[in-house]
């Protein structure tokens, strides 16, 4: 059996918290079942400890997502692994205002020859072609527009 990286270990009250987030059942899907997970994970309890496969079982879902809701819950406290994923995530913009620029400038001209009209792919492949940016699939042109 795999050695446990995280281990949880609750106090009293943050017990009570989970226990009540789930005898209420007014909680999304996603928060009850990680509480459930921090409650079967607790090694704080007169039953001991779970395996992850165990807890996993026990609470429908994968070991990996055992794993990092303890781990959250080790590194960011208990608030933070009952959250959906990480809010501090960023996406870095392909097109900035310049680049938004010229390819409405370009959606407005005129089309190859070997088309009859731009399509998102053709406009991703000759923003590329102009070296307004290095790569950019055809969806980020459809936000951009």
């Amino acid at each position: 059996m795999p050695k446990k990286l995280h281990h949880i270990r609750l106090e009293a009250e943050e017990r009570n918290q989970l226990e009540k987030i789930l005898k209420k059942g007014k909680a999304s899907a996603h928060r009850q079942r990680h509480a459930r997970i921090l409650l079967l994970a607790d090694t704080n309890t007169d039953q001991g400890w779970l395996s992850d496969s165990q807890i996993a079982k026990t609470a429908y879902t994968r070991i990996s997502s055992v794993e990092r809701v303890m781990r959250i819950c080790v590194e960011h406290g208990l608030e933070r692994a009952l959250e959906p994923k990480d809010p501090g995530r960023e996406f870095i913009r392909k097109l900035d205002g310049k680049g938004e620029a010229q390819l409405i400038a370009l959606c407005c001209g005129e089309v190859s020859e070997s088309s009859a009209r731009w399509t998102l792919r053709l406009l991703a492949e000759r923003l590329v072609e102009l070296e307004v940016v290095d790569s950019i699939n055809h969806e980020s042109v459809r936000r951009t527009l």
